[in-house]
């Protein structure tokens, strides 16, 4: 093939995938509706009711969130996470304090999280500072993990480069060696994470585009006090 075909055949291959990317829908079922007037006066109560409400309506893995993160150079890079908590004092979940996102959260401790159940159309973002549990709250949060859970984090060389597959495959077994014989084996870098938010907000899709957007800020310190606004969509 020469290079005129080349470029043809790449040519064909983009607008291909400009068709597919345009014949794509969204939100071809119906949508609930939602009134924000009347809503909790906090927003854990509300993310909580639309969660429970996703899981019912069979929404896969309702409890996985983008989670994003910058490192010193404010470069963002993002990843899906398992929810471990969402309460009073904000969304909580876990990870080896040397991944990634463990160590850009130790230069630069606040993140953002966003929930997306596309069988109501519904988006919550949630951003502000994160602070670290101690060691021993990392540990009980491990003990709940399942055992695949567990042998990843004791194997504990998240995001670094991996040579050979046989290399991931050996360190499986030697760890899930070590597991059988102490199933609750130690991870020293296991740690819990508390994002407490200073936003957040409730994002609900409608068919004609007039989204619903509703934001929560945070006004006071010890015990929040929340304002809520509505934003254009």
């Amino acid at each position: 093939m020469n290079g005129h075909e080349t470029d043809a055949a790449e040519e064909a291959e983009d607008q291909e995938f400009r068709d597919l990317l345009g014949g794509l829908r969204i939100w071809n079922h119906p949508l609930p509706a939602f009134d924000p007037v009347g809503m909790p006066a906090e927003p854990v109560s509300l993310f909580r009711r639309w969660l429970r409400e996703a899981a019912a309506a069979g929404c896969p893995e309702p409890h996985c969130m983008a989670l994003a993160t910058a490192d010193t150079e404010g470069r963002p890079s993002s990843r899906m996470m398992t929810l471990a908590d969402a309460d009073a004092r904000g969304w909580h979940f876990a990870s080896l304090k040397t991944s990634r996102k463990g160590q850009e959260l130790g230069e630069r401790p606040d993140a953002a999280l966003l929930a997306y159940w596309p069988v109501h159309g519904r988006q919550v973002r949630i951003r502000g500072p994160v602070t670290v549990a101690d060691a021993a709250a990392g540990a009980a949060d491990l003990a709940g993990r399942s055992p695949g859970a567990r042998a990843a984090a004791l194997v504990g060389r998240q995001s670094e480069v991996l040579a050979h597959r046989e290399d991931l495959a050996a360190a499986f077994e030697t760890v899930r060696s070590a597991l059988a014989d102490d199933p609750r084996a130690p991870v020293p870098t296991w740690r819990r994470y508390l994002l407490e938010p200073d936003e957040v907000e409730f994002f609900q899709g409608t068919a004609d585009r007039r989204h619903i957007r509703l934001r929560y800020r945070r006004t006071s310190g010890a015990r929040p006090q929340w304002t809520q606004e509505l934003l254009w969509p």
